[in-house]
């Protein structure tokens, strides 16, 4: 796997794929700037060593037209003060004005380029225009895991016009050894927490990680499907009815491969889906009707942290709770409280996946777990055993 350390940028134009797609306030100001931070020790490596930088993003979902609304002129401003160099700007990322934009770039300078989704060549993954691309820089580097699992122009085909000269930036590097440590080299035991709503959205991920985990927790809504499927009442709770089957199969496949499966025992329940409901603790398996589980009860959190602690290598993806409501956070709170302990005592634990992380980060638990993925869709589709046409792209497969 080929990083940005083993290349020496001097004199060089580094072409980056970077995922500045940040989120922007009504008056065009970035509300959420960590996706700019995690990229800046790459861009830092290659100013450092003497090179420049034009870097290439999206920026939402323009869908092929030029829309400045979505114009990353916006966050020049929010990236220069980040990474501590003035941003040079232009307004369109491939053509003559860019070529020659790119040509008076220094070594020690930044160009950031316009959104790449104003040309509905970028999502096609359109080889000339990726080769228009390839003419910005010298070597290829990717640092964009939130769009490693597009086979976009800019993030796979621009990869094959630099067949030496192509790289891994720090970040991508870093997801990839996490998820590695996960799937592939985690010390054992190793505990799989997957929480919220749905089972049919997490099937994949079951299936693919339970030859690689010792202990499965599930939590939040999926929760229900299992349990009606052994037979319990769950009241008026979210059911997938038409995946019951399917959750006795998944119970079935890590009985014989000696997974153990943690359901919760007791909820939360509320006789409304409000913060303001009455709420009772019951049995899981024992809801009445009019009431639905938001979230795990006090004796299934005690179980849950027992396991937690007991893990030497933990991935969380999903809540086990309503969490954005207040009434029903604990459960999720408890459980990043167990993996914050469980993490100082030496366990590696990756969080990935939107809610999780969302959570991670309402409840301050963003520096106290080893690692939090910055990409939903590709986090997840690595965890299903997908290679990704971005990683692919680079190390050649």
């Amino acid at each position: 796997m080929k990083t940005i350390d083993d290349f020496n940028f001097k004199d060089k134009k580094a072409l980056v794929r970077v995922d500045f797609n940040v989120p922007l306030n009504g008056s065009f100001t970035v509300t959420d700037t960590n996706r700019i931070e995690a990229a800046k020790p790459t861009l830092i490596k290659i100013l450092e060593d003497g090179g420049s930088a034009v870097l290439m993003s999206h920026l939402g979902r323009p869908k092929g037209q030029s829309n400045p609304d979505l114009s990353l002129e916006h966050i020049v401003d929010t990236v220069s003060q980040i990474i501590g160099v003035k941003i040079k700007f232009v307004d369109d990322c491939v053509g003559k004005s860019v070529e020659n934009a790119v040509a008076a770039l220094q070594p020690g300078e930044v160009l950031l380029l316009e959104n790449l989704r104003f040309h509905a060549e970028e999502e096609a993954g359109d080889a000339t225009f990726a080769e228009q691309l390839s003419k910005l820089g010298d070597i290829y580097v990717n640092d964009a895991f939130g769009t490693a699992h597009r086979a976009h122009a800019s993030t796979t085909a621009v990869a094959q016009f630099f067949p030496d000269n192509k790289c891994f930036g720090y970040l991508m590097a870093k997801e990839i050894e996490a998820i590695d440590k996960v799937m592939e080299t985690g010390e054992k035991p190793i505990l799989a927490i997957l929480g919220g709503a749905k089972v049919s959205s997490k099937i994949t991920i079951i299936e693919n990680i339970l030859d690689k985990v010792d202990h499965l927790i599930i939590g939040g809504g999926m929760t229900y499907t299992f349990v009606k499927a052994k037979g319990g009442q769950i009241g008026d709770s979210i059911c997938e009815d038409d995946k019951m089957d399917l959750a006795m199969d998944i119970l079935k496949q890590a009985k014989e491969k000696g997974v153990e499966v943690h359901l919760p025992v007791d909820v939360l329940a509320a006789d409304d889906f409000a913060n303001d409901a009455n709420t009772k603790v019951v049995d899981v398996d024992k809801i009445p009707d009019g009431w639905q589980g938001l979230d795990a009860g006090p004796k299934t959190l005690d179980n849950f942290k027992e396991v937690i602690l007991k893990a030497k290598t933990i991935l969380w993806n999903g809540p086990v709770g309503v969490f954005e409501m207040e009434s029903f956070a604990k459960g999720t709170i408890a459980v990043g409280k167990a993996i914050d302990e469980a993490t100082q005592n030496g366990a590696f634990s990756l969080v990935g996946g939107g809610d999780s992380v969302a959570a991670v980060k309402q409840f301050g638990f963003e520096n106290k777990v080893s690692y939090v993925s910055t990409g939903g869709g590709a986090m997840l589709e690595s965890l299903e055993g997908k290679t990704l046409p971005g990683i692919a792209a680079i190390i050649g497969e």
